[in-house]
């Protein structure tokens, strides 16, 4: 769906992407993190074919953003962190406008419009001024105006941004419920808590390097791993080497007197993988499938970062 090849965007005084090289597959959300000034925002106007980048190549569903951006547009949906909201037009009139503007001629504008609001939950109240509106409820308008023209991608710049707990769950249902409607989501942040609840994969930038690109989770179509957290009566160093040895086993990593273990599900079953240690005379007290923490996963992936660049 997205393919982004040796990326390298200049401002005048700094690099704000260095060779920057990634993937992502249909159907993905994707958490792109990073501290403030880490190329977030630069990288999405790249995909999105606002900005022209020095070199490298941005294939969206098969166009390049550099030789055919006007195309890209239309597979695009990009919602910045300030929304681009009239206050004295009705949420109604504000996607009217948007439709109007986007839309070819011939297009049905009315049904465009219904969508809209429909896949973005704003039917109750679709004939408030944006003025009156809560910051979650603008938050919606913008978005039933980045896919008013049904696109298949969708860019969200700190879309988290300034709300409140339960405009933020709100928030993470309706990306889920884009996604199945067969969207391609990408939502930055510098607040892991914001992207953790819906987040399929995680992409790192830092000083404008792409660091990693991680799987998150087993329950979708993007990942074929989970991640198993071991408990013994009595822990022994090396089982850790027994189980790192089993074929399906991707990582293992010791936390205090337990084992945090990668397991691709497609080699081996959770189920089996207990029937190995067993087997194997591992004492095995806890066995429980754990979900990733994006927080704890960033910290080490920029720890490791920092620790390389200093050697």
């Amino acid at each position: 769906m997205i393919k982004v090849s040796n990326l390298t965007y200049d401002y005048t005084d700094k690099r704000a992407l260095n060779n920057v090289s990634f993937e992502i597959k249909e159907g993905a959300i994707t958490a792109l993190v990073g501290p403030n000034g880490s190329g977030k925002t630069t990288l999405l106007r790249c995909l999105a074919a606002l900005s022209k980048p020095l070199s490298g190549e941005i294939i969206v569903n098969g166009f390049n953003a550099s030789s055919h951006p006007r195309e890209v547009h239309l597979q695009i949906g990009y919602l910045q962190d300030l929304f681009g909201l009239y206050d004295q037009l009705t949420v109604m009139q504000s996607l009217q406008f948007m439709a109007y503007s986007r839309l070819p001629e011939n297009s049905d504008m009315d049904e465009a419009i219904q969508v809209a609001i429909h896949r973005s939950g704003i039917e109750r109240f679709k004939n408030k001024k944006v003025s009156s509106l809560s910051r979650g409820m603008r938050q919606r308008v913008g978005i039933a105006q980045a896919i008013i023209h049904k696109p298949k991608v969708l860019l969200l710049d700190e879309p988290a941004s300034g709300l409140d707990p339960e405009a933020r769950y709100s928030l993470s249902n309706l990306l889920i419920e884009l996604r199945n409607s067969g969207m391609t989501i990408i939502a930055s942040s510098h607040i892991l808590a914001e992207l953790e609840d819906y987040s399929t994969e995680m992409l790192v930038i830092h000083e404008g390097l792409m660091l990693e690109h991680r799987l998150l989770k087993a329950n979708t179509t993007v990942s074929n791993f989970v991640n198993i957290e071991i408990g013994f009566t009595e822990f022994n160093d090396k089982w850790a080497e027994q189980i790192s040895a089993i074929d399906g086993v991707v990582e293992v990593e010791k936390y205090k007197n337990k084992l945090h273990v990668k397991l691709d599900v497609k080699k081996l079953s959770k189920e089996n993988l207990l029937k190995r240690l067993i087997a194997q005379d591992i004492m095995v007290e806890g066995f429980a499938e754990v979900k990733v923490n994006l927080q704890d996963e960033y910290i080490k992936t920029v720890s490791n970062y920092k620790q390389t660049k200093e050697k």
